[in-house]
């Protein structure tokens, strides 16, 4: 899978339904682009297309059972493979991983935000 494909399962997994053209902004791909890629992760059954209950002409990209399986799959083997990691380190690397957290939430907390304004 594609690191777009992949990005847009974890986008749909966190944002829930999207239109393409939202999702092309922020997967920063044009909108063909993006609809060859729902149509394929569509027949891999990943994504669906649903209307939207607020406005008929509009179609959102849903995240299916499988697509939210396979997100969670993914990100909980990112997390083994750092646990892995992390258990090779000395225990003031730790400490220090450990003090560096707070800092690290808050660079997450700021380009969550980031990226929500993008897409307003």
């Amino acid at each position: 899978m594609s690191l777009t494909s992949a990005a847009t399962l974890a986008t749909l997994d966190r944002t829930g339904p999207r239109r393409i053209t939202d999702l092309a902004v922020s997967e920063g791909v044009t909108q063909p682009a993006m609809t060859v890629l729902v149509r394929v992760m569509e027949e891999s059954g990943l994504v669906e297309r649903r209307g939207d209950p607020s406005d008929r002409r509009v179609t959102l990209v849903c995240l299916t059972a499988a697509g939210a399986s396979y997100v969670r799959a993914r990100r909980q083997a990112g997390v083994d493979a750092y646990a892995q990691l992390i258990d090779e380190l000395a225990d003031d690397e730790v400490e220090a991983l450990v003090a560096a957290l707070p800092a690290l939430l808050h660079l997450a907390e700021l380009e969550s935000l980031d990226r929500e304004g993008s897409r307003q």
